[in-house]
């Protein structure tokens, strides 16, 4: 089994997904991740209309769950119980509140010297915009992305959590090297993690555009530099082709389209006048392939070699016979019981998938356990890292 967090205890002051993401990230490299909700929950166990959402199931595998009312003395005595013992704390709350909690930076200083305290807010901790409510929309939006997907003459949001997931994502790298960095010090650390910047530090190549080409990036500008397209065959199927810089992919689907014109066009004599005349050469291609079904393009372009995949539903990617020839998908069980398919996390450990494998909790499933006082230290397996 590959649990190299064995040990760690990680206590998550947390709801939705930046902060959740985080520790089931932790968790799926072995971290003892108690999940501390209110009475009422996570907000995200009411979605899609049920007490257990996927919403909720998909951020919070691995964990073991408690509620506790932070408005009472008791339960925020059991609180410190389990910061006192434990190695991380991860909160995605607005700035200030855990101080209104008596539990701000001197106070978590002085309860446990070695605990690493992760913050992850909308808008980081100081500027005008740090008590503002921030959601995924919001950090995609103030943060560039949404630019680069919207088309202003028809704004329409959509597509998947970006902002959220970035953050949580960055989050838990920060975690990792505190743990590495507190295993030579033997202190903790703060650390602060917000969604503007992360969203920001996640396409790093627009600003450098700007600050060394002035070219503000829109819709199409890491398309066209791409060469990346995508056709309806005449199944009216969707497929996706990357042809990226060697000019062999080029060569390739020329010839597979049989547009041996193309060659002799001075438009396209070169990658970057491709990329200049983007929208002129997909003008040309989209009607190529509305002339055969998209198997048989697909079959072609295997064959000479050309980038490319069809455009799936998530039920069609499950079904893929190259994601069912890695594994990632895992029935996990669900507390009604029978199972779902779920997606495990994307690393090999020396051949072996992570563990453990286990579905999120439901609403203070482990609050006797864990606050029960014979329980309230670090988990038996403590690595005793310095």
């Amino acid at each position: 089994m590959a649990t190299p967090l064995a040990g760690i205890r990680v206590v998550e002051l947390t709801t939705m997904i930046t902060a959740p993401l985080a520790g089931m990230m932790l968790a799926d490299l072995g971290a003892d991740v108690v999940k501390v909700e209110r009475p009422e929950g996570d907000p995200f166990r009411q979605y899609a209309g049920t007490s257990y959402s996927p919403h909720f199931a998909a951020f919070n595998r691995n964990k073991r769950g408690i509620v506790l009312d932070l408005q009472t003395a008791d339960d925020r005595a059991h609180l410190r119980d389990l910061l006192g013992n434990a190695d991380v704390l991860l909160d995605n709350y607005r700035p200030g509140v855990l101080d209104r909690l008596g539990l701000g930076p001197a106070a978590l200083q002085e309860l446990n010297p070695r605990l690493i305290h992760c913050s992850v807010t909308g808008f980081g901790s100081r500027g005008p915009y740090k008590q503002r409510p921030a959601f995924d929309s919001v950090g995609q939006a103030l943060s560039g992305i949404s630019s680069l997907a919207i088309d202003p003459d028809q704004p329409l949001l959509t597509g998947i959590t970006i902002s959220d997931n970035v953050a949580g994502m960055y989050a838990a790298y920060a975690v990792l090297g505190a743990l590495i960095e507190r295993a030579r010090t033997g202190n903790g650390v703060r650390l602060e993690v917000n969604m503007l910047e992360a969203s920001m530090a996640f396409m790093p190549d627009a600003f450098l555009n700007v600050g060394m080409h002035d070219l503000v990036n829109d819709p199409y500008t890491r398309i066209a530099s791409s060469l990346a397209f995508v056709f309806r065959c005449k199944d009216q199927r969707l497929l996706a082709l990357h042809l990226s810089s060697p000019e062999k992919f080029w060569s390739g689907l020329v010839s597979v389209t049989g547009r041996a014109d193309l060659l002799e066009d001075p438009r396209f004599a070169t990658r970057d006048l491709r990329v200049k005349h983007y929208h002129a050469l997909r003008a040309i291609l989209g009607p190529v392939f509305t002339d055969r079904p998209r198997g048989e393009w697909m079959t072609a372009l295997e064959a000479a070699d050309v980038p490319f995949a069809p455009v799936q539903n998530t039920k069609e990617v499950m079904e893929d016979p190259q994601v069912t020839a890695l594994g990632i998908l895992r029935d996990l069980d669900l507390p009604s019981g029978g199972t779902m398919r779920a997606v495990q996390a994307p690393v090999l450990w020396d051949g072996a998938r992570l563990e453990p494998w286990t579905r999120a909790p439901t609403l203070g499933e482990h609050t006797q356990d864990i606050t029960a006082p014979e329980n309230a230290g670090a988990p038996e397996d403590d690595l005793q890292w310095p």
